[in-house]
C-alpha cells in the first residue's frame, strides 16, 4: 500500500469516528422517539433482525437498522412466490411491500431506518461512505444475472460499505444492480477524502426528497 493509500485510510477512520460519534449524539433524541414509535406501532424488537451482510474482503457482519417490517419478514418472503418474485425480478427491492409497517413506511422514505448503523461505523464494520452493503447471497445471485459485474463486485469488496455512497445520492432503488455495483467500484478506485464530504453533502437532499425509497 502507498503512502497516499495509507494517508487516506487513516483519515477516513478519524471522519467516520467523528461523524458517527456527533451523528449519534445530535440525533439521539430522535433516535429514542423513533424506537418508541416502532414498539407502539407493532410487536415485535425495536431492531431488524437481518441477515449478516459483505462487509471488507467478504467478512460477514451484523448490520443494525430499525425495523421497519412485521415480525418474520424473511420468513413471510420465503414462503410468498409472488413477492420472491418481484423481490428477485427488482434488484431485491419490492415496490409497496405489503410486509412494511406504518412506522416502516415513514422512516424508510426518509432513510432513518438506516440510522443505527453510525454503531456500525463506530465498530470499524462500515464507513460513512462507501459501497452498499450487500446480502452475500445477492452478490452471488445477480452476478449470475449479471456476469460483466463480477469485476466490480471484487473491487467493491476491498472496501468497508458505507452508510450513504454515489449511488444513493443519484436514485437509490431506481439503479439497477449492473449499474450500481460499476459506481460503487468507481468510488472505491477514487481514494477520495474531498469525493466523500460532496457524497455527504449531497446526501441530505436526498433523504430529505424520499426519492427512489422504497
Amino acid at each position: 500500500m502507498d503512502i497516499l493509500s495509507m494517508l487516506y485510510n487513516v483519515l477516513k477512520r478519524l471522519v467516520d469516528i467523528g461523524g458517527s460519534l456527533f451523528g449519534l449524539i445530535i440525533l439521539s433524541p430522535l433516535l429514542f422517539l423513533v424506537a418508541l414509535a416502532i414498539k407502539l406501532d407493532s410487536e415485535g424488537p425495536v431492531m431488524a433482525d437481518t441477515p449478516a451482510r459483505s462487509g471488507k474482503d467478504g467478512k460477514l457482519f451484523k448490520i443494525y437498522k430499525f425495523r421497519s417490517m412485521v415480525q418474520n419478514a424473511h420468513e413471510i418472503l420465503e414462503k410468498n412466490p409472488k413477492l420472491l418474485e418481484e423481490y428477485k425480478k427488482n434488484s431485491y427491492k419490492i415496490f409497496n411491500d405489503p410486509r412494511v409497517t406504518r412506522v416502516g413506511k415513514f422512516i424508510r422514505k426518509y432513510s432513518i431506518d438506516e440510522f443505527p448503523q453510525f454503531f456500525n461505523i463506530l465498530k470499524g464494520d462500515m464507513s460513512l461512505v462507501g459501497p452498499r452493503a450487500y446480502y452475500p447471497y445477492e452478490l452471488e445471485e445477480q452476478q449470475k444475472n449479471y456476469p460483466a459485474s463480477r469485476k466490480y463486485v471484487k473491487v467493491i469488496l476491498s472496501g468497508k460499505p458505507g452508510l450513504t455512497g454515489v449511488w444513493q445520492v443519484t436514485g437509490r432503488s431506481e439503479i439497477n444492480f449492473d449499474k450500481r455495483v460499476q459506481m460503487d467500484a468507481d468510488y472505491v478506485k477514487r481514494k477520495s477524502i474531498l469525493y466523500d464530504f460532496w457524497i455527504m453533502a449531497k446526501t441530505i437532499p436526498a433523504v430529505i426528497s424520499g426519492r427512489g425509497a422504497v
